[in-house]
């Protein structure tokens, strides 16, 4: 199937985790697909590989917290392609991890909101300019279960996943005049980087210990057994993205394996009568 063919989109983030996956699927499925992000080395590389077998797609590098480079990335995506049709926003970055509230300097607070907020949200301004002028299109916006979800720790991270949703709603009202949807995904529990980036130096040589006990904690919370992959989050967005969601705007879908929706029940025995 080719749902996205002669359709062109961005995906920021998008040379590793979620957002390889996404511009995988993306590519797959006939788009014309400008990946953005900072690594230049595994972006030019995985744009590479994809042209190798057939895509379309070119590498951009862009830093999301810079309003003048997110314009710059939209302006490519025009200028190369012809239009833009999707846009996921998907590059983040993690606070890191401390030992409690009380020993959080909040030194990373600005540069964190910079990436995961702003980039969000001039992502989601530029692509709806030309969108708006040009029948419309999707938005996509990568947010988290720990925007939905409270919990102890890095706080900063979860307050601009959190402030993801909000904006992502409020975009979707006022774009809708357009034509323009604007939804975001909520991943958990899905095995990328960013999680080992939230250990701080001084956790550096734990940081695999660390890792396999979050982990392990995420498994236990979560009511599917199956592991979370990034191809699971890039179907969900293929979704958003296609005219199969031509209805649906203003939503917050979390693909965590049914974490969101409550705590595990753990039977005495597998043998135990479900209905008592």
């Amino acid at each position: 199937m080719t749902e996205l063919d002669g359709k062109v989109a961005i995906v920021t983030g998008g040379s590793s985790g979620i957002g390889r996956g996404i511009a995988a699927r993306f590519a797959a499925e006939g788009a014309r697909v400008v990946i953005a992000d900072v690594r230049d080395d595994l972006g030019e590389a995985f744009a590479a590989e994809l042209n190798s077998a057939g895509a379309k797609t070119i590498y951009r590098h862009t830093d999301v917290g810079v309003q003048s480079e997110v314009a710059e990335l939209v302006d490519t995506a025009v200028a190369t392609f012809g239009g833009l049709d999707v846009m996921v926003n998907n590059a983040g970055i993690s606070s890191p991890l401390r030992k409690g509230l009380f020993h959080e300097d909040l030194e990373e607070f600005d540069r964190v909101m910079r990436v995961n907020l702003l980039g969000v949200m001039a992502g989601t301004r530029d692509a709806a300019r030309h969108m708006s002028e040009h029948g419309g299109g999707s938005i996509i916006n990568l947010g988290s279960i720990g925007g939905i979800q409270a919990g102890g720790g890095v706080s900063t991270y979860r307050a601009s996943k959190a402030a993801i949703i909000h904006f992502t709603k409020c975009a979707a009202i006022e774009l809708a005049h357009y034509e323009v949807r604007v939804n975001c995904l909520a991943p958990g529990n899905i095995p990328t980087p960013i999680l080992a980036s939230s250990a701080t130096d001084e956790d550096r040589e734990k940081l695999e210990r660390f890792e396999a006990r979050i982990r392990q904690q995420m498994r236990d919370d979560r009511p599917l057994k199956r592991e979370g992959t990034a191809d699971d989050v890039a179907e969900a967005a293929l979704y958003l993205a296609t005219d199969r969601s031509r209805y649906v705007t203003g939503t917050v879908l979390p693909i965590d394996g049914g974490t969101t929706a409550g705590k595990v029940i753990v039977r005495k025995s597998t043998t135990d009568d479900p209905s008592r």
